[in-house]
């Protein structure tokens, strides 16, 4: 990976932590699932109108959204609702990447060495750790909720992946078209599980103090955390294999416990701390792999599917080898 792709990288890990702050501000005015719907219609909306839709398959397009935004925010906000600490959140949450690693390896046939895998190993026994933690001083049904959010963002990751791989779509055009999937499900959902007026409520309540503060979140989750890192991220996940980018998201919980320490005061136990660092150090090791491989960037899209052997051509320029 190039140095300026790097820096992308950590502008993703900074704006995507101070990103738990903006929701957990949004969730306590906001019931889950008509928070989540919100922030992604309020884009889909003059995407719709204004936006050129990429020229990739609708299926990867789907994948992408329900992925990245029906599983992932539907069970983290609901955790986050029901207890989740916000900075346990964004460090739990970051279980996508050995997620997604695994998922690179089977359905984008994404080569792994022993070293990335220990590493993502190191980096599922700090979730662990942090887990059985959490166990000990509160339900685990908040823990298994942003898990399951972790592996929705994974599936989402392929679904970038395999859109970006089937053509040259603008990656800025991909991430606001994905956002066109998830409100009418989301807000199905709401109207079914919180109440068909429970979230209309709610947003007619926006004089109030929460509610100001309320939009004032959702406006940094759709212009900063989504439009700009989500952006971003799917920049990086068309030029490099899933395995070398989705690592770099496991830093993203060390802005989000410091953010979360100064604007709510929480502070983790000395296990989950442990935990943390297990996790980091796991991040670090994953991307370390490979290092000659991953400063190249792919030379053409990367092939969802395995292709015939083609004798004038020993090689196939738009596969990359991790």
């Amino acid at each position: 990976m190039t140095n300026r792709d790097r820096l992308l990288g950590l502008a993703v890990v900074v704006l995507w932590g101070l990103n738990f702050i903006a929701i957990r501000v949004g969730l306590d005015h906001f019931p889950p699932f008509f928070f989540a719907a919100l922030r992604f219609a309020v884009i889909a909306v003059p995407v719709l109108m204004f936006v050129p839709r990429p020229e990739v398959p609708l299926r990867w397009l789907l994948l992408y959204g329900i992925g990245f935004g029906i599983l992932q925010f539907a069970f983290l906000f609901t955790a986050m609702r029901a207890g989740m600490p916000t900075g346990l959140s964004s460090l739990v949450l970051q279980s996508s990447a050995p997620f997604t690693v695994v998922l690179g390896a089977l359905f984008l046939r994404e080569r792994l060495r022993v070293t990335q895998l220990f590493g993502i190993a190191v980096a599922v026994a700090g979730i662990v750790v942090i887990g059985l933690d959490r166990a000990q001083h509160a339900p685990l049904l908040p823990v298994l909720l942003t898990l399951a959010g972790g592996l929705g963002w994974a599936f989402g990751n392929i679904g970038s992946r395999l859109a970006t791989a089937s053509g040259d779509p603008n990656p800025l055009h991909l991430t606001l078209w994905m956002t066109v999937v998830p409100p009418i499900p989301m807000f199905a959902l709401s109207a079914f599980i919180e109440g068909p007026t429970t979230g209309l409520r709610a947003l007619t309540d926006v004089t109030s103090p929460g509610g100001w503060h309320a939009l004032l979140g959702l406006a940094y989750i759709v212009v900063l955390g989504t439009i700009a890192g989500s952006g971003l991220w799917t920049y990086l996940m068309s030029r490099y294999p899933a395995s070398t980018v989705a690592p770099m998201s496991l830093l993203v919980p060390v802005v989000g416990i410091l953010a979360a320490w100064a604007a709510f005061g929480e502070d983790p136990t000395p296990l989950s701390l442990l935990g943390g660092a297990i996790v980091i150090a796991g991040a670090f090791a994953a991307t370390k792999v490979g290092r000659r491989d991953a400063n190249t960037p792919a030379a053409g899209p990367v092939s969802p599917l395995p292709a015939a052997p083609d004798p004038a051509r020993s090689r196939q320029p738009g596969l990359v080898e991790v």
